[in-house]
């Protein structure tokens, strides 16, 4: 049969009425595809989880999963939520029971105690205390005597002007002592770790006989559970809104953060590799003879480490160890980002320098350090301020697009309550007990490297990504006021005072 004149020949030809349904099939099934992926973050939109009211000692595991997919592609339903928070926003507004507190003529100064996070998460928790007792904060004084030997004071560090309005009314607080107090007798008080509001109900009763009262400790001074919601959300107000770095420290990490963002997205690795942290575990896995006999002298010269007697290959074997940087390189490699993927170190010195940084540095080359990132000049200014430098990393890792901690410590813990705050950004917590029987098996030559170890590490982080959950309560079996210390940090974690349901405050 002869075609019609002017017909398009792929309407008139069998292989090309073929070719053509094959074409139209092809498209029905993209926009069906399509329509069901819309359906389903719409489906998210409007079906969320209330994780209020989950059981307030819930199991210690994530209840939201992050499918796994490679390097930094939003490709799921899932994982489009995941970036918008999982349906959760940071709240910290107080409720209509909560007071403006006025001047006090009670005074308590403090003796902050510790690295960087560790006074911010005290300084914060003295802001809390100071309103349960109703007294006058003085600006806390910042620790001196530490491991870095610091001599930062607080207006070095933060924002102190700030820092005062931002909470003038929650607490009232002063620079320093009016001068009619200044030499007036202080009584001295150590606060019990992890108290609630009734031990500071009673707390009150030093105030009667004294004008000032000093606490020589400000670090895990309050229970990370069980107090009035205002509290908890006064501690979120002072950490992530009231206690602001310096102008110098702010500006600086900025424009760090913009050039490792001109770059491409980046991984913040807190790298705890330093020696100070090494000789406290007792981790020398990887070490030479040595090293470790250098590291066991620094813990035993160390008269505040009480435990001195340490067996390394149980303490790695318990997960108590930081990851190697080879262990690092491995795991990242593993857990899918390729070797073009830019890493930020946030760390001090690396113990053995170069000779360990090389085995990540082969796995990922894009490693780069503040010293590499700021100019000589620019960095200078902090020279022989840990405390300054440690801020600088703060801010890199809480704006960074993953964060990854190697051990978990004051900072991990800080960074990633932060980044839940500001919308459960991603942070992947590596199973160290669990990767360290999978390192042993690479080690024996029984496991390669490759898509079976890949689908292994992706397996067992699949609930270690930084989605939404409570509080994890205390350990099994922990008993009286020990079991406080087994506790999950409201800094690491709080939720759900400082984090609610989109649509609820």
């Amino acid at each position: 049969m002869a075609q019609p004149r002017g017909a398009p020949p792929l309407l008139h030809s069998r292989p090309h009425r073929r070719l053509l349904r094959s074409q139209i099939s092809r498209c029905a099934c993209l926009l069906l595809a399509f329509a069901a992926l819309l359906l389903l973050s719409s489906l998210h939109q409007v079906v969320r989880v209330d994780l209020s009211r989950l059981d307030p000692d819930p199991p210690r595991q994530a209840r939201f999963a992050i499918p796994p997919s490679p390097f930094w592609l939003l490709v799921s339903s899932d994982q489009l939520w995941a970036s918008n928070g999982y349906g959760y926003h940071a709240c910290v507004t107080p409720t209509s029971r909560y007071k403006v507190q006025g001047k006090s003529d009670s005074y308590m100064t403090v003796r902050s105690n510790g690295g960087l996070n560790q006074m911010r998460t005290g300084i914060c928790d003295m802001v809390a205390v100071a309103r349960l007792v109703n007294a006058t904060l003085v600006i806390p004084q910042l620790d001196k005597r530490s491991f870095w030997q610091d001599t930062s004071t607080f207006k070095d560090i933060f924002d102190e002007p700030h820092f005062i309005k931002a909470l003038e009314g929650d607490v009232h607080i002063v620079s320093d002592l009016p001068g009619s107090l200044q030499s007036a007798p202080r009584a001295r008080k150590h606060f019990t770790s992890w108290s609630g509001a009734s031990y500071y109900e009673e707390v009150k009763e030093l105030w009667k006989n004294q004008k000032v009262v000093h606490i020589p400790k400000s670090d895990s001074r309050l229970a990370n559970n069980g107090l009035p919601i205002d509290i908890q959300r006064l501690r979120c107000r002072c950490l992530y809104q009231a206690l602001r770095f310096s102008d110098l420290i702010e500006d600086l990490g900025k424009k760090l953060v913009e050039r490792l963002r001109s770059r491409g997205k980046y991984i913040a690795l807190h790298l705890r590799y330093e020696k100070d942290m090494l000789a406290f575990t007792g981790c020398t896995y990887g070490l030479s003879d040595s090293e470790a006999n250098e590291l066991r002298i620094m813990r035993e010269r160390t008269s505040h480490w009480k435990l001195k007697d340490i067996n390394s290959t149980e303490q790695r074997y318990e997960g108590n160890c930081p990851l190697t940087p080879n262990e690092v390189g491995i795991f990242l490699r593993a857990m899918g980002y390729p070797e073009s993927t830019w890493i930020y170190l946030a760390a001090g010195e690396i113990y053995g320098g170069e000779k360990y940084i090389s085995k990540l540095r082969s796995y990922f080359p894009n490693l780069v350090s503040k010293e590499m990132l700021a100019t000589k000049e620019e960095f200078e200014k902090f020279n022989n301020h840990a405390s300054q430098v440690a801020a600088l990393d703060y801010i890199i890792a809480v704006e960074s697009d993953v964060f990854v901690p190697s051990h978990s410590g004051n900072m991990a813990k800080a960074v990633e309550g932060h980044r839940r705050f500001l919308g459960h950004r991603k942070t992947i917590t590596p199973d160290r007990k669990g990767l360290v029987e999978l390192f042993d098996l690479l080690e024996k030559g029984d496991l390669m490297e490759g898509p079976k170890l890949s689908s292994l590490v992706t397996e067992m982080h699949k609930y270690r990504q930084g989605a939404p959950r409570k509080r994890y309560g205390s350990l099994p079996g922990s008993k009286g006021r020990a079991r406080l210390r087994t506790e999950e940090s409201f800094y690491e974690n709080p939720f759900p005072e400082c984090i609610c349901l989109t649509g609820r405050h």
